[in-house]
């Protein structure tokens, strides 16, 4: 599976921007994806995922209610929209595909991640 994310950028604080990541491959073990973000110094972290269905979402704390995860299966292609944003929501953001069975379980196959910088 390759994965390919876009989107990224600079944004004031309370901006929005959309984040895309279009997979393409065999996607056989595959059953959700996910987004992730790392800010300098800080361990990565899951902030939303998506079944391939589409009828499951989750979000981290941190982003509930301003970020929404969504997914066209038509086009291989997963969103991130992310609203009101923050300074602290600065990173590099990086899409995942994995498997999803009550918890998500990222496999090894990453985007090569698309950085946010939010400023104040």
């Amino acid at each position: 599976v390759q994965l390919v994310e876009s989107g990224g950028g600079l944004v004031q604080a309370g901006g929005s921007l959309r984040l895309s990541c279009a997979a393409s491959g065999s996607t056989f073990s595959i059953n959700a994806m996910g987004w992730y973000r790392q800010a300098p110094g800080k361990r990565r972290e899951l902030v939303a995922l998506i079944t391939s269905g589409g009828g499951i979402t989750n979000y981290s704390d941190s982003v509930k209610g301003r970020f929404t995860i969504s997914r066209d299966n038509a086009k291989n292609t997963m969103y991130l929209q992310m609203n009101s944003l923050k300074p602290e929501d600065t990173a590099v953001y990086y899409c995942n595909a994995g498997r999803y069975s009550g918890s998500y379980y990222p496999l090894n196959y990453w985007g090569q991640g698309t950085q946010v910088t939010v400023s104040s």
